[in-house]
């Protein structure tokens, strides 16, 4: 039945009223609101998500056979374990590096470290490891250590830190081709807060038949392992050595492998490494007002599971962004973690249940 022109003209009225209110709306809430924080809300009408990942059975237990779990995954094992390289661009986060090197030293051939004496904004910094060596005594002679100089003062536009951190991505590269890697060595690339698990490495090691290139599913984290966040980290990858392997932190294959690691977010022993980050990282733009870096408002974020940036969720369904606001919930459960961060609990119990409470 044709609808009768009066009533065609009171929707169209409708729908002019309805978008002069949204524009309203947005022009007073962005009176009082960071426009950045609006884009987020909205981001569900102008963004779409990535194409999903496909996810590889992951099977483990303990006192398991190798060549048994091997069989489980579709794989064969192996005569000898292949080598393992594990690749880092470092910057400050110290008491992670060594959890992280703690947990992976009996599976690594070498350890390759890059830092810069510059951060990805351009700013002067220590080189923290290098000043530390003696504390990563235990490694010692399988540690590939890299200095990245860059030119302090750097005037960075919105791409300058992604500009500097690619750079030091490839200089990466020279620093692994030397290190004594070989075509079909596995090499690990992520962050220095993206630990893969001493099972995973020890799979891949002694398995054929693994993906030549596969993400690593880490179970996520922000602050401490006291607040498990609800989606999981996938820019850690394993690469099977070849010519054309290229150091990178971005997607490079679809394949991933679950319940791979952990991956600690802005997990820091006192609240100045917070403000260092902070100001650091290629996201630095972030941080919008000075009081961001008080110590006495991060101490507070960080023990309630706030977010240090006040920004909403990155989501693509508005159910997704609703259900996902406010503080991250709190988890009593120190299971299934690092086993060094259990052994030597009272050294890191800033990491664990009910230690949020931080020096400065």
């Amino acid at each position: 039945m044709a609808v009768r022109p009066s009533f065609r003209m009171s929707l169209h009225k409708l729908l002019y009223i309805v978008i002069v209110l949204v524009l309203v709306s947005s022009a007073v809430i962005g009176i009082f609101i960071p426009f950045q924080k609006i884009s987020y809300f909205f981001r569900p009408l102008w963004d779409k998500p990535p194409a999903p990942f496909k996810r590889l059975p992951h099977y483990y237990a303990e006192n398991v056979s190798m060549e048994h779990l091997c069989n489980l995954h579709g794989w064969s094992i192996r005569s000898e374990p292949r080598h393992i390289f594990d690749a880092i661009i470092f910057s400050n986060e110290l008491d992670l590096l060594e959890i992280r090197w703690r947990e992976l030293n009996p599976y690594v051939s070498r350890f390759v470290i890059l830092e810069s004496n510059i951060t990805f904004t351009g700013k002067p910094k220590p080189l923290y490891f290098a000043t530390n060596q003696a504390r990563f005594a235990f490694a010692e002679g399988k540690i590939v250590h890299g200095v990245f100089h860059g030119q302090a003062g750097f005037r960075w536009s919105r791409e300058g830190p992604f500009l500097l951190e690619s750079k030091q991505r490839g200089a990466m590269n020279g620093l692994i081709r030397n290190s004594g890697i070989a075509y079909g060595d596995l090499l690990i690339m992520s962050d220095a807060d993206e630990i893969p698990s001493p099972h995973t490495l020890k799979l891949l090691q002694w398995c054929d038949g693994v993906p030549p290139v596969m993400h690593l599913e880490l179970r996520n984290y922000m602050y401490s392992f006291e607040f498990p966040v609800d989606y999981n980290s996938w820019r850690a990858a394993v690469h099977t050595y070849q010519a054309k392997t290229w150091y990178s932190h971005s997607r490079k294959t679809d394949l991933i492998f679950p319940d791979a690691g952990w991956h600690c977010s802005f997990c820091f022993r006192k609240l100045k490494e917070f403000v260092f980050k902070m100001t650091a990282y290629s996201h630095a733009d972030r941080v919008r007002r000075k009081d961001f870096l008080s110590y006495s408002r991060i101490q507070k974020i960080i023990c309630g599971g706030d977010d240090l940036f006040d920004m909403l969720p990155e989501e693509y369904t508005f159910r997704e962004l609703i259900k996902k606001m406010g503080p991250i919930p709190k988890s009593a459960s120190a299971v299934h973690l690092p086993a060094y961060l259990i052994e030597n609990a009272e050294k890191f119990r800033f990491l664990l249940p009910g230690g949020c409470l931080r020096s400065v």
